[in-house]
């Protein structure tokens, strides 16, 4: 990923924390068919490795985790907020008008070499996580153990698993801080008016002056 200095984010806390709140993840890989990506929710154990450790699953039916298995370098996208960047948001349009759109967003990548398995212990460890994660803010949040033993296990038999540790670690937060600190408060304030949810947050980042280097 091309990032500039002024855009790298190099803080591990602040890269798990984007993984962390990313529902979903886009997992890329080659073989000698080419290019194939998924979308998937992922686990991340922060405590394992130099980087973490991302787990989650693929429906057997799909040969994507075929490729997984080789053991080649996989990528891991992780995509936060983003909002485009209107030129009339800059104090600088009113000054000289030397100014043009861009767009701001935050992205990590992820990459390292996947082990899969199909242990339906080990597998049901996965969808139960998944679950709870993404259950946790429910009322009444479900849970694995609601559905009877013998369909779960009919389920299991039709994914595969995978764990990787993460190897290295990419992440930008592009929020202007290329841009003069006038030029940063008009863009904040001009996002902060979107109805739109990516351009308010991309606004309390920029707010809270997470722009800075």
């Amino acid at each position: 990923m091309y990032t500039p200095s002024y855009f790298n984010d190099a803080d591990l806390a602040s890269l798990h924390s984007q993984i962390e709140g990313t529902r979903l993840a886009t997992l890329v890989t080659f073989d000698e068919n080419g290019l194939q990506a998924s979308h998937v929710p992922l686990l991340l154990d922060p405590a394992q490795g130099a980087h973490g450790v991302l787990t989650g699953h693929l429906a057997k039916a799909n040969p994507q985790w075929k490729t997984l298995a080789l053991g080649t370098e996989v990528l891991v996208i992780f995509q936060g907020p983003d909002a485009y960047i209107s030129p009339s948001f800059y104090a600088a349009k009113a000054e000289h008008g030397k100014v043009v759109p861009t767009w701001n967003y935050l992205a990590v990548h992820a990459y390292g070499r996947a082990e899969v398995f199909t242990d339906p212990e080990r597998l049901l460890r996965v969808v139960s996580g998944l679950t709870d994660k993404h259950e946790a803010a429910r009322a009444e949040p479900w849970a694995v153990s609601d559905a009877p033993d013998d369909y779960i296990q009919k389920m299991l038999n039709g994914i595969v698993g995978f764990a990787i540790p993460i190897e290295r670690l990419e992440g930008k937060r592009k929020l202007n801080q290329n841009r003069s600190a006038e030029d940063i408060a008009g863009v904040s304030k001009g996002l902060a008016t979107s109805q739109d949810q990516n351009d308010q947050e991309i606004a309390r980042l920029m707010s809270q002056g997470e722009t800075r280097v």
